[in-house]
């Protein structure tokens, strides 16, 4: 009877510790901007997604901006996050995430045929030049963002510099309209406010992001070495299922469905996001998930010359695009 006994209790341990392996891992990615990053509305094809429910579940988060996912990804309250360029060199060398590691192209600013971003004044203001911002108020979203590195470069290149010669003040995105149209500045990072129809019939555009700064990679997605290494297969599926999800969004034969989803979600008006998402009026997306780490590279050293970092940050070591492509190569 003992020895029936115990082997029920082990029988039953080996069924508990399947079942409990069957489970699908909690995946939590978090995003910030949901028409640019698409974290909170990948999945809103779900049928799309072979893996969702089976090998992972997807648990999207919202953050007002890149640095609080860095503090989510550094106390283990977040798995995958998205990173501008600048939050991902501060990350590792503030934060000491020195195990970080790039998984997937979240999107790329200034590649030809795309959009890149625009930094836009009054049609009646007297500035025509870089040179003509001297004394004047600028508004960026924070300091060291990337929008905010945009302008300091632009400017650094016709030798001007913040507080010396025109002023940065910080605005969140949705503001940036306001503050122009009631001229409390005098030239605003645009932002996600391109395709507001009140702005483009008020504002021009001054430069572009390309202009000050070439290929940037805007944003990737990291997640910590450690975390990959012991979920990899759950993480390649997820992978997988994005870019499927990405590509739905992306077919112009699925446009209208695919605007109609982020207005709902966003809750802006349809047509406002119709003019430019998913178009090539958009930004850059790689369909196989890749960033170019070169760009990223570039974008790293660039902060450092600015000092935003003290170190040099080797790209490429906190890379692992192994699982992205392995991902791709699933659906060619």
């Amino acid at each position: 009877m003992r020895s029936q006994l115990v082997g029920t209790i082990v029988a039953c341990a080996i069924a508990l510790g399947n079942a409990a392996q069957a489970e699908p891992l909690k995946i939590r990615v978090g995003g910030v901007a949901p028409s640019g990053d698409l974290v909170e509305v990948m999945f809103a094809k779900a049928a799309l997604a072979r893996h969702l429910g089976q090998s992972y579940d997807y648990v999207p988060q919202h953050f007002a901006g890149t640095p609080p996912v860095v503090t989510a990804i550094a106390t283990g309250d977040l798995d995958i996050g998205v990173f501008s360029y600048s939050s991902f060199g501060l990350a590792i060398e503030n934060a000491k995430l020195d195990d970080l590691r790039v998984v997937l192209d979240g999107f790329q600013d200034g590649v030809a045929g795309y959009y890149t971003g625009e930094f836009m004044v009054l049609n009646d203001s007297p500035i025509r030049r870089i040179e003509d911002l001297k004394g004047k108020v600028v508004a960026t979203p924070g300091a060291g963002t990337a929008l905010d590195i945009a302008v300091r470069a632009m400017l650094r290149k016709h030798a001007m510099e913040d507080k010396r010669d025109y002023t940065i003040v910080e605005i969140g995105l949705p503001n940036m309209k306001a503050v122009l149209l009631d001229k409390k500045v005098d030239l605003i990072s645009a932002g996600t406010s391109v395709g507001d129809p009140a702005l483009r019939a008020a504002a021009r555009n001054l430069f572009t992001q390309q202009e000050a700064l070439g290929t940037t990679q805007m944003i990737v997605l990291g997640a910590r070495a450690g975390f990959l290494e012991k979920n990899r297969a759950a993480v390649t599926d997820l992978l997988e299922d994005i870019l499927r999800e990405r590509r739905f969004y992306f077919d112009p034969a699925h446009h209208q469905e695919a605007v109609e989803i982020v207005a709902q979600f966003t809750k802006q008006p349809f047509a406002n996001l119709d003019r430019w998402l998913f178009t090539k009026g958009d930004y850059y997306r790689d369909p196989n998930g890749l960033p170019n780490l070169d760009a990223l590279q570039a974008n790293e050293e660039l902060l450092r010359q600015m000092g935003f970092l003290k170190t040099e940050i080797d790209v490429k070591k906190h890379a692992d695009l192994s699982l992205v492509r392995e991902a791709a190569k699933r659906i060619e």
